[in-house]
């Protein structure tokens, strides 16, 4: 990325500072700063699933609502990512930042007063709104901050493994809060993560001015925006209604014509919301695709693990939680060495694939448990594996889907690595949710549905097609990744400017 001077022609609202200004340590406070705000918005998709009986009950709204909890959040987040990293290029990667952590803080305030269903619903819209400000503006902060190729690989292993880890930390939060305190507490304690990130980024991170010249894409907003909500809204209705109703196969229609339409109009508009150059790079769309696969894949583990330990082996919520700490870990120590080690020695074509399939491997590891398995044995092994793949796939793909774009165009590329991770969780959970459905179905099928060790062996049934499923997806993803990337390390550029702070 070549140096912008502050009248630099789409790039003025970077400042740079010398290096001499820019010491090491206040580098890494920023990403401190910005890892607290996007483990926030990441275990929030997360954090309440565990809560969601002790608040229905509280609030007493029927099971066919209870998905809107969840859903309400994706939809929103989905969404307005786009639009959330267009405003974060334009008005200031700060101001947005800061905006969207008082705003999600807000809404968390408001959920966790929630009087009656309605008023959940609404907070959790709220904060996928927000989060939509936020996600892109964080994720642009580090691509502009770091600019230097190791010091940038380790701040994106760190990031990646957050991205990653988010969602079974979320579990564990949620099921220490919802056991020990209540479930408002899963959203309250966002008051806590906001304030941190707040305080940090009004100190740390420069101000900047707002672009004058740029304009936002309306027509490319509102058909992007309602592509990915009819998407969302589609797959979400799969776990409700059949894949042949309406509702579900109606607005995937409507969401893929959409969002054709707005791609043929990225190539018309004088200020497109996405310019199609963020995606022409070859080493940048395979790690989009990559990002949609394991998205989709990982809810594998989240969702029916959960189930299967508190359903079938009789796990608390809190130490349902703990149980996806060893996954965490193996995310984490994997995340950490591809981005500083094997992408730069080896470049990302052999280590995504590698990750994509030892995360199959692990997904067809958990398709043998059973009605009695021990954890030591059978879940934790498995577990540490398949996290050793995601983060091999995770901490990469995020680093090089934001790499040597222009730097006006960080926070909209920031944004579609988003909008990929949430549109492909949203698939996944509508699939697998189905699979496994029809999966207990088919046993139960000329079964007595009332004896409970049949009832359990369906669930069994459910879970494991699950994870073969899941395990379809990574192997796919490592075909895709093979041919897609290019060979060799990622070319870095030796005239790339000296670090930005935002």
């Amino acid at each position: 990325m070549p140096e912008q001077s502050a009248g630099a022609s789409g790039a003025a609202t970077l400042s740079t500072l010398p290096p001499s200004d820019a010491p090491p340590l206040h580098r890494w406070w920023i990403l401190a700063v910005v890892g607290i705000a996007q483990l926030m918005v990441v275990l929030d998709a997360t954090i309440v699933n565990i809560a969601l009986p002790s608040a229905q009950q509280d609030l007493g709204f029927s099971d066919g609502d209870r998905q809107w909890v969840v859903t309400a959040y994706a939809l929103a987040f989905g969404s307005l990512l786009l639009l959330g990293g267009r405003i974060a290029d334009l008005f200031g990667r700060k101001l947005t930042f800061l905006v969207g952590l008082v705003g999600f803080a807000g809404m968390s305030a408001l959920g966790g007063a929630a009087a009656n269903f309605e008023m959940l619903i609404v907070a959790r819209a709220g904060q996928g709104l927000f989060g939509a400000l936020l996600a892109p503006a964080a994720l642009s902060l580090l691509t502009v901050t770091f600019t230097d190729a190791k010091e940038r690989a380790k701040a994106f292993g760190v990031y990646g493994a957050i991205a990653g880890a988010g969602g079974a930390i979320g579990l564990l939060l949620g099921g220490v809060l919802t056991e020990y305190l209540t479930w408002r507490w899963t959203l309250y304690v966002n008051l806590a993560f906001a304030a941190l990130a707040f305080v940090g980024g009004a100190i740390l991170l420069r101000r900047t001015s707002r672009d004058k010249t740029a304009k936002i894409d309306i027509p490319g907003a509102l058909l992007v925006g309602s592509g990915l909500f009819c998407l969302v809204y589609g797959f979400s209705n799969a776990e409700s209604h059949d894949w042949s109703s309406p509702r579900t196969w109606g607005f995937l229609v409507a969401g893929a014509v959409l969002l054709t339409a707005f791609t043929w109009w990225q190539t018309k508009a004088a200020h497109p919301l996405l310019p199609l150059r963020i995606l022409l790079d070859r080493n940048r769309g395979a790690s989009f695709i990559s990002i949609l696969i394991i998205g989709a894949g990982m809810f594998g583990v989240f969702l029916f693990l959960t189930y299967y330990l508190q359903q079938t082996l009789g796990y608390t919520p809190v130490k349902t939680g703990l149980a996806f700490l060893p996954m965490v870990a193996g995310l984490m120590v994997a995340a950490t060495a591809a981005t500083t080690v094997l992408v730069p020695r080896f470049g990302p074509k052999p280590v995504v694939p590698v990750g994509m399939g030892v995360a199959a491997a692990g997904m067809v590891w958990l398709t043998g448990l059973d009605l009695d398995s021990s954890y030591a044995t059978h879940i934790m092994l498995p577990l540490i594996v398949a996290g050793f793949g995601f983060g091999l796939v995770m901490a990469p793909a995020m680093s090089l889907a934001v790499d040597r774009v222009r730097a006006e165009d960080s926070g909209v590329a920031s944004a579609s690595v988003n909008a990929m991770q949430q549109v492909g969780g949203s698939l996944g959970t509508a699939l697998l949710n189905t699979l496994f459905a029809s999966a207990v179905s088919d046993y139960l099928d000329g079964r007595n549905p009332k004896d409970p060790v049949v009832l359990a062996q369906a669930g069994l049934e459910g879970y494991s097609t699950a994870y073969w499923w899941s395990a379809a997806f990574f192997a796919a993803g490592l075909v895709i990744s093979a041919i897609l990337y290019r060979r060799g390390a990622p070319a870095t550029d030796p005239d790339a400017a000296p670090v930005v702070h935002m």
